[in-house]
């Protein structure tokens, strides 16, 4: 009897670890989905820029593949490349707060999975390849990410991968959601908030170094990962 309560134990096992296996493969899948060209694209906003990542960059494509407008007081961005989007004029230094709130009128409606946007601080030298900045995204499946770009990736603490938490509000595809984010900075350390509660506390030593920012000081902006449509509203920085 042992040994057939063991040979089941092993073969249920092993079915698990191929389902998860499977599941894991599908969702990169899911995750390599190609980026969309949007019609009438470019950045009409007065004073903004933007750059796509350099991914999206090695296959050709560009910032006009996307369309980032304002409407009032509000930015309209329809996103095909993820990209980053600044105006030069915001730059923050010391103790400050950079916040903004992000609207999906229509949740995942240019995609099938999850895509987040937030904001940056702690640009540097954006418009070239050797741009450093920190962002803090969260998605309408309850998680959130926090990485950086030193030139190259690095990812603080655990927050590298999409992490769950309760401040982060989840949606029904199609729904409406909206997310109010802002990074916290002190000499010391860089909090995120996302609808009012810390997710991320962050030392400084782990953000300015070798290979990570050269400052938390520098400039703030938005973040948006590809084939998004996001209204962005309240966007500023205070002392």
């Amino acid at each position: 009897m042992r040994r057939v309560y063991a040979t089941t134990f092993a073969l249920v096992t092993a079915l698990s670890v191929a389902s998860m296996q499977a599941q894991q493969a599908g969702a990169g899948a899911a995750q390599g989905d190609a980026s969309r060209k949007v019609a009438g694209g470019g950045i009409t906003a007065k004073g903004w820029k933007g750059k796509v990542d350099a991914a999206e960059a090695s296959k050709g494509a560009t910032i006009n593949d996307s369309k980032f407008a304002q409407q009032g007081s509000e930015f309209h961005i329809n996103n095909g490349p993820a990209a980053i989007y600044w105006n030069p004029a915001n730059t923050a230094s010391g103790s400050y707060t950079v916040s903004a709130t992000f609207t999906e009128p229509k949740y995942m409606s240019s995609n099938d999975h999850p895509h987040p946007y937030g904001v940056f601080i702690g640009g540097a030298n954006l418009d070239t390849e050797n741009a450093s900045f920190l962002y803090c995204t969260p998605y309408g499946n309850g998680t959130f990410i926090v990485r950086g770009m030193g030139p190259a990736r690095f990812n603080p603490l655990t927050f590298g991968r999409p992490t769950p938490n309760d401040a982060v509000k989840k949606a029904e595809t199609g729904g409406s959601i909206t997310q109010e984010v802002a990074w916290v900075v002190t000499p010391e350390k860089a909090d995120c908030r996302i609808n009012g509660t810390v997710v991320a506390s962050i030392p400084k030593a782990e953000l300015v170094g070798a290979g990570k920012l050269t400052s938390l000081d520098g400039v703030a902006g938005l973040r948006i990962a590809h084939n998004v449509d996001v209204n962005v509203s309240n966007f500023k920085i205070a002392k």
